[in-house]
């Protein structure tokens, strides 16, 4: 057995994995957020990213900038008008703020993604069922403005925005088929956000469309894998029922398991690790508390960046061709 000089041990000993970290790429972890609605945890999303130097994909739904006076104005497919999972603003005044969080959202470096517009379950939906519910998100987006009588306060790009900047989607319910990625790649989506996997993986191609998949994550004191995101939590801890009196139990179990599965990928392939929540606190806002603590952890370390879907496949990008054997 070989042993390592003593001036080369104490240099290993003061800045740990600074040899190994050469040839490793950056740890890039995804967090992104359902829904988009609730102004006040905009508010504090944007805020945790300026703080942290974070990136977050926001996917949005489209009803949550249409107000309730005026939800006759969408139909989803095979729906009656007025019909969303998600319900519909509460007022103009609502609309007009959450609005203003997406547009200011994307000036900070933030993605804002699709989510559909009424949250249903598409998954014997058609092509043309999927397309339609694209269009829609695409249409009454980028009148939004307009439609809410604000059209002086609609920035200058914003249609452009709504038409050629919006490249990801989440199928709500992570309901997927061969009929959604085809309608993906004909409306203009580079990317799919939908996906489960055993653990955290590369991006795989389907139709022309690169589909990314929330991994299994071991949780609790048994260990059992979970998809990684707040509601699947939300359901194991308390069956889907608020439970407040034990939030920082929940809390404490939820930021574990997220620390877990990063030092894993961190310590090992640095595969990026993505991790899903939606704009509600549930227990307490347990999941929410455990995010921030690990993204106020780990985002502004030197070999990892917290990052929006659209900046990870460009970081990954750039990886292959530095390197095929990593090829996605």
């Amino acid at each position: 057995m070989r042993f390592l000089a003593p001036a080369l041990l104490t240099f290993l000993v003061a800045f740990p994995g600074n040899i190994l970290a050469q040839d490793k790429p950056k740890q890039l972890v995804i967090i992104s957020f359902d829904g988009a609605g609730n102004n006040a945890l905009w508010e504090r999303s944007r805020t945790l990213g300026k703080r942290v130097n974070a990136h977050f994909t926001y996917f949005l739904s489209c009803t949550l900038v249409i107000d309730r006076a005026r939800a006759k104005t969408y139909q989803g497919p095979g729906q009656r008008p007025g019909k969303s999972n998600i319900g519909f603003a509460q007022t103009k005044e609502e609309a007009l703020t959450r609005l203003d969080h997406v547009w200011n959202a994307r000036q900070e470096g933030h993605e804002i993604a699709s989510h559909t517009c009424g949250h249903f379950d598409g998954r014997e939906w058609s092509k043309a069922d999927w397309q339609q519910e694209m269009r829609s998100f695409r249409s009454l987006l980028g009148s939004a403005w307009a439609d809410l009588g604000a059209p002086d306060k609609e920035p200058a790009d914003w249609r452009d925005f709504v038409k050629n900047g919006i490249r990801g989607f989440r199928a709500p319910y992570l309901s997927t088929s061969d009929a959604l990625t085809e309608a993906e790649r004909d409306e203009g989506f580079t990317y799919d956000g939908s996906g489960i996997s055993k653990g955290p993986m590369l991006p795989t191609r389907e139709n022309g469309v690169l589909m990314f998949g929330l991994p299994l994550i071991p949780e609790g004191p048994e260990h059992r894998n979970i998809i990684a995101m707040d509601y699947n939590l939300f359901i194991r801890h308390s069956a889907g029922v608020e439970n407040p009196s034990r939030s920082a139990e929940f809390e404490e179990r939820s930021y574990a398991a997220f620390r877990a599965a990063f030092d894993r990928q961190y310590a090992g392939d640095r595969i990026p690790l993505q991790l899903g929540f939606h704009f509600v606190e549930m227990n307490g806002g347990a999941y929410w508390r455990a995010m921030e603590r690990l993204a106020t952890e780990i985002c502004q370390m030197q070999d990892v960046a917290c990052v929006t879907y659209g900046e990870a496949i460009r970081a990954l990008g750039t990886r292959n061709a530095q390197d095929p054997s990593r090829s996605w």
